[in-house]
């Protein structure tokens, strides 16, 4: 695999018959990843800075990570084998013996829960962001035809 990868942000995020799709992308390319209903709400969350009443799983995450000087670098989403997409979180352990960096294989939708909670960097293998197809025209139409408090 290509180690050249393309910086992306997350875009919007919006209902589907069958859960929400994440829209990623950078100024040149935006492309849809499907998840679950309830992971984008939990991804919604953190980007908006919600409270919430008890901490979430990706919460717990976080305060584990933290205890043993675990923090997330940066999340990629590395390639797409038929509809499923891969993605790899990328760790950074300091302790007193050093510096360790580990990659984790993980569901995209985590991998961003992650990135979203800790404001961490995404990024997309520039193999696969050629391959995947532009949809930031169709972003723009449901933004243009929606209300404000509709989007993201």
């Amino acid at each position: 695999m290509s180690s050249e990868v393309v910086p992306v942000k997350i875009r919007g995020i919006l209902p589907v018959n069958n859960g929400e799709a994440v829209f990623l992308g950078n100024k040149d390319k935006v492309f849809v990843i499907q998840i679950e209903r309830s992971m984008g709400e939990v991804i919604k969350m953190f980007i908006q800075n919600k409270a919430k009443q008890r901490p979430l799983t990706h919460d717990l995450m976080t305060h584990v990570f933290q205890g043993f000087g675990i923090s997330v670098e940066r999340i990629l989403i590395s390639e797409l084998k038929g509809t499923t997409y891969y993605a790899r979180m990328v760790l950074q352990q300091r302790n007193e013996l050093g510096r360790k960096i580990v990659e984790v294989d993980a569901r995209p939708s985590d991998c961003l829960a992650m990135a979203t909670a800790q404001k961490k960097p995404i990024f997309v293998s520039a193999p696969l962001f050629e391959e995947v197809e532009d949809m930031s025209h169709i972003l723009e139409d449901i933004k243009n035809s929606s209300s404000p408090s509709d989007e993201l």
